[in-house]
């Protein structure tokens, strides 16, 4: 197989800028000679490749859309997600790490935080020398956030949190974690260091998805924090349903990237792979699928473009990122998974990265929000009837 060929059929490269394509081909350069040739290794491990996250860093995708006084890049929205795409070409484990901590850490930390918070954790964030993870999701109240039980009581000036929250990525190897309580009459966040007294995170085993990241249980146990540990700008579920607002728009982003790897390995594949005394490329139900997928990832494209552009100009809203998270996350998992079958018996083994693909999406299709859910988001935005209960 050759270097990775992008498909880009409505040369949508002529609507980046100079910038953004600097910032696309540094990150794709990297995930090529610097991920790609462990990822088959620690996935099958199941581990997240630690000892690299010092390159991600000066990469500078921690935040990228921070500013710069944090040591973020300060860059656009368009940038970020090009940045989720190719991320996500090299592995969701890989984009996942990164999305939590720069859009379900850090953007909240600067969003909802106070100046200490920004000045303590921000830059540390960024640098790679502090990993964070975000505690939202519980064991009975995934798609139902508003249902939490975590609990924060006040005692003197401190707050005390008990609670569990589930599917947790980056929670065993963190050094905050942003756990979202029940306090009082609302809800709000609360920056939990991980050496904290009563705080756990176990590690989640026994996965087929997404095996090359590190996905844990938090459990909190009378953990007492003071005050300021309190992020003072959120109140109610508005302030985590924001982040994943971010994260969100990110996925939708890296979801093409995971298509276009998968795309590209079965065009390769199927133009080398003679059957028959003709090249697999040749027969018409490979160009049929060539030709629906193709047209999938580029619809992608132009939405997520245009999400982007909305987003820098301060338009987008929730509801637009449900629309392309939704869409191109099932896109991607239908790719992946046609891919697989024109792979043959070749497609279930690590020595080519579609199976692998596949089986990641799995868990993207599900998580931040299920393509049901998402569905639901848009039905309630065209019709102004909500239809969750």
């Amino acid at each position: 197989m050759g270097p990775f060929r992008p498909l880009d059929f409505l040369q949508l490269e002529e609507e980046l800028s100079e910038d953004q394509r600097m910032v696309r081909d540094a990150v794709r350069t990297w995930v090529s000679e610097r991920f790609m040739p462990g990822i088959a290794e620690h996935y099958e491990a199941g581990v997240f490749p630690l000892e690299q996250v010092g390159e991600l860093a000066e990469l500078g995708v921690f935040g990228p859309s921070l500013p710069e006084r944090y040591g973020c890049a300060g860059l656009d929205d368009v940038s970020y997600g090009l940045i989720c795409q190719e991320l996500e070409r090299g592995d969701s484990g890989l984009r996942s790490f990164c999305s939590v901590q720069g859009s379900l850490v850090m953007w909240p930390i600067h969003a909802f935080g106070s100046d200490e918070q920004r000045d303590h954790w921000l830059p540390r964030l960024a640098a790679g020398e502090a990993i964070g993870c975000f505690g939202l999701t519980e064991p009975d109240h995934g798609s139902n956030p508003g249902g939490m039980q975590t609990r924060a009581v006040r005692d003197g000036d401190d707050w005390v949190l008990d609670g569990r929250k589930m599917w947790i990525t980056n929670g065993s190897c963190c050094h905050v974690a942003l756990v979202w309580a029940r306090c009082e009459d609302t809800i709000r966040g609360f920056l939990v260091p991980s050496d904290a007294h009563g705080f756990s995170a176990p590690e989640q085993k026994h996965k087929w998805s997404l095996r090359s990241s590190t996905t844990s249980e938090l459990v909190l146990e009378g953990v007492r924090l003071p005050a300021d540990a309190m992020l003072p700008g959120a109140r109610g579920l508005k302030g985590p349903l924001s982040c994943l607002t971010q994260a969100r728009y990110g996925i939708a982003w890296g979801a093409i990237g995971a298509a276009l790897a998968c795309f590209d390995e079965a065009l390769q594949y199927s133009q080398e792979r003679v059957i028959f005394d003709r090249p697999l490329a040749g027969f018409q139900l490979a160009q049929q699928k060539f030709a629906h997928m193709a047209t999938r990832i580029t619809l992608a494209q132009l939405a997520a473009l245009r999400v982007g552009q909305l987003k820098q100009a301060g338009k987008m809203t929730p509801a637009h990122v449900s629309l392309i998270k939704r869409n191109n996350v099932d896109m991607a998992l239908e790719t992946a998974r046609t891919v697989r079958d024109m792979l043959g018996a070749n497609g279930i083994s690590l020595e080519y990265q579609t199976g692998r693909h596949m089986c990641n999406l799995e868990s993207v299709y599900t998580y931040e929000g299920t393509h049901d859910i998402h569905t639901l988001a848009l039905g309630h935005e065209l019709t102004g009837i909500p239809a969750y209960r």
